[in-house]
């Protein structure tokens, strides 16, 4: 495709794809908290609680690259 490989496609997607998707999704958080009318606290949990996924894949991409798997 457009000379790329299947691997360069395949990582282009997982680097910048999944990023465009995470910051979608903290986008989509703040729209939740703000039509919800949940204040600072409440948007601070929706934030820890809903983000606290997406920390997880970064710090499992952030282990695998440090350790070099």
């Amino acid at each position: 495709m457009f000379g790329f490989t299947e691997e360069q496609v395949s990582a282009f997607g997982m680097s910048f794809g999944i990023a465009a998707f995470m910051l979608f999704m903290l986008f989509i958080i703040g729209e939740l908290a703000w039509k919800s009318k949940a204040g600072r606290t409440g948007t601070f949990v929706l934030f820890l609680v809903l983000a606290l996924g997406m920390l997880g894949f970064v710090a499992k991409s952030v282990i695998q690259r440090f350790w070099g798997m």
